[in-house]
């Protein structure tokens, strides 16, 4: 147990977003792993149990592939006002574990103690974090630096998002590893509708591709094991095909499958589709995980961006006026 000299290390920052949803940053695992841990750093894995008593267990991992794990046990949880938690390193296997283990300063003690305040602040957040047990000098040096830069990490985050609440709908793609691209959008209906519309073979020429395309469905299989194939043609008479196997159908909360372009057989895509109960709408997120990096890049640098979003656009009008007959 460390016996030398500690601080509290306290931090205040204001961010532009409401109490609630910067708690839910705080609190939702696949939020937090958007911005936990240093600049540099990414959170593959979050685990969040909100209660009393319960754990928490994240993991930071370096540019180089090292992996930091940290556990603690919530003390106090008053959405979204505040926030008390013990935090201590871990392994991963949740263990505790000194500081030592990744080769850092000795003095930390085993358990520290977080305390989070979330204050309105002009229809902003005012959050002050109470790091306790945080040896002097260096340590508390280093430990301020992380904090700060993971704020500018979780500023980002928080803009980004509202953003796409409160502005037209328009998709975020962000490239988190060098063979995947991950976009993100907000739909104005319910997710069972967004859903279903994505997986409907009447609907899929109505919205997939851009307008340019004729689109026509000659299998789609929706179930797990289920082939699909669709044809598009241009407006000279060029058909391009494209094929795939869904590996997951899980209504209405996710939908994996290949995805192959026939013009280059061989180079197949993973897509993994979450439709997220999001603030009375739909927040549809995919992830297209590549076989290299040449893949990610020659796709995302042949107009992914404008085909994706002009395809979801359709999907978004498909989807309203569908809303508007119930």
């Amino acid at each position: 147990m460390n016996t030398g000299d500690t601080r509290d290390l306290i931090i205040t920052r204001l961010f532009d977003a409401p109490p609630e949803f910067v708690w839910k940053a705080w609190t939702e695992p696949e939020r937090v792993m958007h911005w936990w841990g240093p600049i540099g750093f990414t959170s593959p894995v979050s685990r969040i149990d909100l209660r009393v008593g319960g754990e928490y267990q994240n993991c930071m991992r370096s540019s180089e592939g090292k992996d930091y794990w940290s556990k603690g046990i919530f003390r106090e949880i008053v959405p979204p006002e505040r926030l008390v938690m013990t935090d201590s390193f871990a392994d991963e296997k949740g263990n505790i574990v000194p500081a030592s283990y990744y080769a850092m300063s000795k003095d930390f003690p085993l358990e520290m103690l977080i305390t989070v305040t979330f204050e309105e602040h002009d229809g902003k957040t005012k959050l002050t974090l109470r790091h306790i047990g945080i040896p002097s000098g260096s340590d508390s040096e280093g430990a301020q630096q992380g904090w700060n830069e993971s704020f500018d990490k979780l500023a980002k985050y928080l803009e980004t998002e509202n953003s796409i609440i409160s502005g037209k709908n328009v998709p975020r793609f962000e490239l988190p590893s060098d063979r995947e691209v991950v976009i993100t959008r907000i739909f104005d209906a319910p997710r069972d509708l967004v859903f279903k519309a994505s997986t409907n073979p009447d609907l899929i020429p109505q919205w997939w591709g851009p307008k340019r395309f004729t689109t026509k469905v000659e299998k789609m299989d929706v179930r797990t094991g289920g082939v699909w194939r669709f044809i598009q043609r241009d407006q000279d008479g060029n058909e391009y095909a494209f094929n795939g196997v869904y590996r997951e159908i899980l209504p209405p909360e996710r939908e994996v499958h290949t995805f192959e372009f026939e013009g280059m057989p061989g180079h197949v895509i993973l897509e993994t589709s979450t439709f997220e109960e999001f603030e009375g709408k739909t927040k549809l997120t995919v992830t297209d995980l590549f076989q290299s990096v040449e893949d990610r890049d020659g796709m995302f640098n042949s107009g992914m961006k404008e085909g994706a979003t002009e395809s979801m656009d359709r999907l978004e009008e498909i989807v309203l006026k569908t809303l508007k007959m119930q």
